[in-house]
């Protein structure tokens, strides 16, 4: 895609009605490696195309990545005001995470330990399954500025930063899951009571 089919790309996006029709599995841009972010768009299209992906989010996901709106670049942003009971709260590790802009990020895994939870994703409507991530990591990136920053996460920001990264790697969380676990949503809250067990998408 040239620069200038990028740029046209985003300013139809841009224009598009929210929330967007999200990307789905099937289609090859979420098959394929994003792009290193390296100046494509103008530095204010940059920030209007941010701050729209996170506007996106509220009571959708608490994560986006650019290949899931039909954009092949290294961006993503994730939030999560963890807006859950207590109690799931606590099993899933899941403190409030404030708004995080990523940039050509890198994660690299702190430790050895894994958690397993059913997991969820905007691009696989309707699905969830447990994946075992990382539980803590090392997030590297730039923020929406060129400012570089690291953040050690943990327990469920650690998850959605896997998650969002692995979209920009043209990875699926179905790759990773335990697919004898694969339920429908609905099936999912029919049958599984555990508060661990609930899925979050991303």
């Amino acid at each position: 895609m040239s620069g200038a089919e990028l740029i046209e790309r985003v300013h139809a996006l841009l224009e598009a009605p929210r929330p967007w029709s999200v990307t789905q599995v099937g289609d090859p841009v979420l098959r394929r490696t994003a792009a290193p972010y390296d100046g494509q768009l103008p530095d204010g299209l940059l920030r209007e195309l941010l701050d729209a992906m996170f506007r996106h989010l509220p009571g959708v996901g608490v994560g986006l990545a650019a290949p899931q709106i039909g954009i092949p670049l290294a961006l993503a942003v994730i939030e999560d005001p963890a807006d859950v009971p207590p109690d799931i709260a606590a099993a899933r590790e899941r403190p409030p995470q404030p708004p995080l802009e990523l940039v050509n990020p890198v994660v690299t895994p702190l430790g050895s330990e894994h958690r397993a939870f059913y997991e969820g994703c905007l691009s696989v409507e309707g699905m969830t399954a447990v994946v075992a991530r990382h539980a803590r990591v090392r997030l590297s990136a730039l923020d929406g500025s060129g400012r570089a920053y690291d953040a050690e996460l943990s327990g469920w920001p650690a998850r959605i930063a896997q998650h969002e990264t692995d979209h920009l790697n043209g990875l699926l969380y179905l790759d990773r899951a335990d697919l004898r676990s694969l339920s429908t949503i609905a099936n999912h809250e029919r049958f599984v009571a555990a508060p661990q067990a609930g899925p979050a998408p991303a």
